[in-house]
């Protein structure tokens, strides 16, 4: 595996290349952050609701703002310079580099900040390679933690009309804290990894899937696609991350966080102010099915021939859509729906793209008396009334009973919405105040079927807080130069009564009183520093104070005026340190304070 992997890279550092349909990586947040910069100070506009961006977008959005540079602070004006000469393939010309060997016509050998492009002359093939390698050191008074990576990008162009794209990234982290497993597995204890990510953590980390390793954590990460594009649209196969609905932070519809999944998408732009986005994904369910299976033949200890049975996970899929309306510059709505489901192949209804597919569901499993799938509506709405302010909101529906609204209910619907606000650029060029808000009630994200959850690698794909919570976000942030961005933050993360979705208990489930009693929360100040010293090569350094704590709720008892206990309705009792060790990793429980220093060529 470990030669294949090898094998892999060396493909990439020999045929790299910067196609225009090529997704933009969501990681890429310095890049993102700069073009809602000038969407804020009304120089470009662009679509928040689905990311990420292609490569061809976000040249046609520099080249816009390239327009308009009159408009532009000086230090703006050297951020849109060295960025148009990142995408300078996509413009049809070479880049020019620090240090390079080139012919300044079709090939471009970058050593400064490593990177090989090259086009044809008459511009029909275009490629170019980009090695990723970089290291992050997390210090903290529990011990040091390692994070280090490697791999390569590979993208192709040709003919304007087909892009290929391939990358790699290999990651461990190394780390040895104190004397014992407290803050740290042991070798015995392999597949929990560094334990900074797993799917029950409630922190915004991006969700892995660890391989077995002695010295800490290892996994990787291999993304790539085809895509066939023209002027107003394309379809594509991919493996790639998703973010649906307009967030800083982090989005309630699509976080892009759970590990990125193979799919088929389309994306459509026939007018200006239209915009369609469609993808069927196939996830990880982690669900085991008992009826599809291994048989191994294997010598036990005593030299007998035994039968080993390895269950197979089950099958699960979602498609979605996302209609994107933009009437005018400053007001963008954003209407779409999804459906996870569990069949033991795809289901040709839900490769409709425009479809309502709750309707299809029914249309297929009502008549047979069997459980519906798990279906979702969401919208999100743009806002930019007036120049340097942005104003957003995110709403996801897990299911909606319109008399749930009266105040003479007492029931909620499982909905989550978020809400937001960027104030940048006035009355200092280059500084930003940004602020977020989101709420989720009981039962949302949830399912009764392990396999239909809205889960991938068991990772939420909505915000990473879950249902009957709430978190908040703060953010001012400053670029002072070209390429340097500083920030300070608060996020105060609060977690209310747990409950299990027990569907014949469901309704009185939902009775219960929404962000009642808290039994985790986690607030964190952070002061970080990032600098772009050339295209796509990092340096970082951020210091992190943070306070994870759990409280006790741990008393059975009746509730008034109803005739079922709060376990019945599937409320879960922990002591506190059991909430905190469901909701954080033990490096990062109670008072820290966290140092990280580190580099990275690529992303």
């Amino acid at each position: 595996m470990k030669k294949a992997k090898i094998l892999f890279v060396l493909l990439c550092i020999s045929a790299y290349a910067a196609a225009q349909a090529v997704p933009v990586p969501l990681t890429s947040v310095r890049l993102y952050d700069f073009l809602d910069e000038l969407a804020t100070d009304g120089i470009i506009e662009i679509n928040e609701a689905t990311r990420p961006y292609t490569r061809k977008q976000v040249a046609d959005m520099l080249v816009k703002a390239q327009e308009r540079d009159i408009a532009l602070n000086p230090r703006q004006q050297k951020d849109l310079d060295f960025y148009l000469n990142e995408f300078a393939l996509e413009r049809d010309t070479m880049p020019e580099k620090f240090v390079q060997w080139t012919d300044h016509n079709t090939f471009n050998l970058s050593l400064a900040d490593p990177q090989f492009s090259y086009m044809t002359r008459n511009k029909i093939f275009k490629m170019q390679l980009r090695p990723i390698l970089g290291m992050d050191l997390y210090g903290s008074k529990k011990g040091a933690i390692i994070k280090r990576w490697w791999g390569a990008e590979l993208t192709m162009d040709i003919a304007h009309h087909v892009s290929i794209w391939g990358s790699l990234r290999d990651v461990s982290y190394n780390g040895k804290i104190g004397l014992n497993s407290k803050y740290f597995p042991t070798d015995a204890d392999k597949r929990s990894g560094a334990q900074i990510t797993r799917p029950g953590f409630l922190n915004n980390l991006s969700g892995v899937e660890y391989k077995e390793a002695t010295y800490g954590g290892d996994f990787s990460d291999s993304k790539g696609g085809l895509s066939l594009y023209a002027w107003w649209g394309s379809i594509s196969l991919s493996r790639e991350n998703i973010r649906w609905g307009d967030a800083y932070h982090a989005s309630n519809i699509l976080s892009g966080r759970n590990p990125a999944v193979p799919q088929v998408s389309l994306q459509l732009t026939p007018v200006w102010w239209l915009q369609f986005d469609y993808f069927h994904s196939w996830l990880v369910s982690n669900v085991l099915n008992p009826n599809d299976y291994y048989v191994e033949n294997r010598l036990n200890t005593n030299g007998i021939m035994v039968t080993d049975t390895a269950y197979r996970p089950r099958n699960k899929y979602m498609a979605a859509n996302m209609l994107t309306f933009m009437p005018c510059k400053w007001v963008h709505f954003s209407i779409g729906n999804s459906i996870v489901y569990a069949e033991n192949t795809p289901q040709a209804a839900y490769f409709i793209p425009i479809a309502f597919f709750k309707s299809l569901d029914h249309l297929m499993t009502k008549g047979t008396g069997t459980q519906n799938q798990n279906s979702q509506v969401f919208s999100t709405i743009t806002v930019r009334p007036v120049e340097h302010l942005k104003l957003y909101t995110s709403l996801y529906i897990d299911e909606v009973k319109w008399e749930r609204f009266k105040p003479s209910n007492p029931a909620n619907n499982p909905i989550s919405y978020l809400v937001g606000f960027d104030w940048g650029g006035w009355p200092l060029r280059g500084l930003s105040l940004k602020g977020e808000f989101m709420r989720s009630y009981i039962a949302c994200y949830t399912n009764s079927i392990d396999a239909i959850e809205y889960t991938s690698n068991s990772y939420l794909m909505g915000h990473y807080m879950g249902d009957n919570a709430q978190s908040t976000y703060l953010e001012l942030s400053y670029r002072p130069i070209r390429g340097m961005w500083i920030a300070l933050s608060f996020t105060d993360d609060i977690r209310f009564n747990q409950y299990r979705y027990l569907r014949k208990g469901i309704g009185t489930t939902i009775e219960q009183k929404p962000f009642d009693k808290k039994i985790f929360r986690n607030t964190k100040f952070a002061a970080k520093l990032a600098y772009e010293v050339h295209p796509n090569m990092f340096l970082r350094a951020e210091l992190t104070y943070n306070n994870a704590r759990g409280s006790d709720n741990t008393t059975v008892y009746t509730i008034p005026g109803q005739s079922v206990t709060n376990a019945e309705i599937g409320e879960v009792l922990r002591t506190a340190q059991g909430y905190l060790n469901a909701f954080a990793p033990a490096y990062l429980q109670g008072k820290n304070f966290t140092a990280m220093a580190g580099f990275s060529f690529g992303f």
